[in-house]
């Protein structure tokens, strides 16, 4: 009997390849798109289809109905809202800079659908991920490395993926590139071949800053405060802490002798701390909430390369676990911008150590 695979298809291309290449390799497959908020989560009418993935949808259906396998929708508007959108508003209010898409596939992609697979009883969840799993038999865990094609590379998004989840998921891009997979698409003439990847925040509408999508969402409105420097001297007037994060420049509207960058944002005093460049620069970063990938825990202090945000390249570090749940990380060389609510994400080579919330 044919394994089985869940396969999550946004209505773009690499879903779409992922799922191509998981029936050439004679799995039973299945398509779901998994639909995560209505119009009206994001401040659109009801009865726009602009920006609702309508369209995505009909995409994903018809790349499965060319290959022959059936297509489901399963709405997922509730466990969104409160496992990613909430969360994105709560981490601004409370002064820190969120990585919305680290939420949605820990608690969506590789949460509820990952669930729902298992009531199934498919053997694999299948995503367009660009990065690798592995088995290591000497260590006897999965590992999950970098994708070869380092424009697309995705890991560091997916360092929250568990052992139980990483012997269940297959991510068949991690060895393509981008244009290679674009042409696999265009061969099987599937409608989305060379469709645009999705930029930008999905729930977050085309002209709206995420400032006005919280107010929006909250309905409250965020008082001025003080920009101040590190020794308390004022600066001029905020315009409310949501509107900041940490290393911004443009648009704070001061006329200041030299350069400002936002240094730190203190939501119980309602300040923006203000530095110049140099003092955006430090080499500890804490984290909490982590996840290790390739060990079960990080006994003695660690030699690691660390990521502080996405496309930033690797910087070596040495880590130290100070309990369950937190890491201490010092940086060979001071960093720039170090933001709470981030992702610290190490690795060791291609391997991806593991993770957690920077705070």
């Amino acid at each position: 009997m044919n394994k089985t695979a869940l396969i999550a298809m946004s209505g773009g291309v690499d879903s779409s390849v992922s799922a191509l290449l998981m029936l050439e390799k004679g799995f039973a497959c299945t398509g779901v798109t998994m639909k995560l908020f209505n119009n009206e989560d994001i401040g659109l009418p009801i009865m726009d289809s602009k920006c609702c993935s309508l369209d995505d949808i009909a995409d994903a259906r018809s790349v499965c109905a060319k290959m022959g396998i059936e297509h489901y929708t399963f709405n997922y508007g509730d466990s969104f809202r409160t496992a990613v959108i909430d969360r994105f508003i709560n981490a601004y209010i409370n002064g820190q800079t969120p990585n919305p898409c680290i939420d949605c596939n820990r608690y969506l992609k590789f949460g509820e659908l990952f669930a729902k697979a298992q009531e199934l009883g498919c053997d694999y969840v299948v995503t367009g991920h660009y990065a690798r799993v592995k088995y290591d038999g000497e260590k006897g865990r999965y590992l999950l490395l970098k994708a070869l094609d380092t424009q697309k590379e995705q890991s560091y998004v997916l360092y929250s993926l568990t052992q139980e989840q990483l012997a269940h998921v297959q991510f068949p891009l991690g060895e393509l590139t981008k244009p290679q997979v674009r042409a696999i698409a265009e061969k099987h003439g599937f409608v989305n071949a060379h469709k645009h990847d999705s930029q930008d925040i999905c729930f977050i509408r085309e002209g709206t800053t995420y400032a006005d999508f919280i107010e929006q969402r909250t309905g409250r409105k965020f008082p001025p405060g003080n920009f101040i420097t590190a020794d308390g001297k004022v600066l001029g007037r905020h315009k409310g802490i949501i509107h900041y994060t940490v290393g911004q420049r443009k648009g704070l509207g001061l006329a200041l002798p030299e350069p400002m960058y936002v240094q730190s944002i203190d939501p119980a005093a309602n300040t923006v701390t203000l530095s110049t460049n140099a003092g955006l620069f430090t080499t500890k970063v804490t984290a909490t909430d982590i996840n290790l990938i390739d060990c079960d825990r990080i006994d003695e202090p660690r030699r690691v390369q660390a990521r502080i945000r996405y496309h930033q390249k690797e910087q070596w570090a040495t880590v130290t676990q100070t309990d369950d749940n937190t890491l201490q990380l010092e940086f060979d060389e001071p960093q720039r911008a170090i933001t709470k609510g981030q992702a610290l994400v190490m690795y060791d080579g291609d391997v991806v150590v593991g993770g957690g919330r920077i705070v």
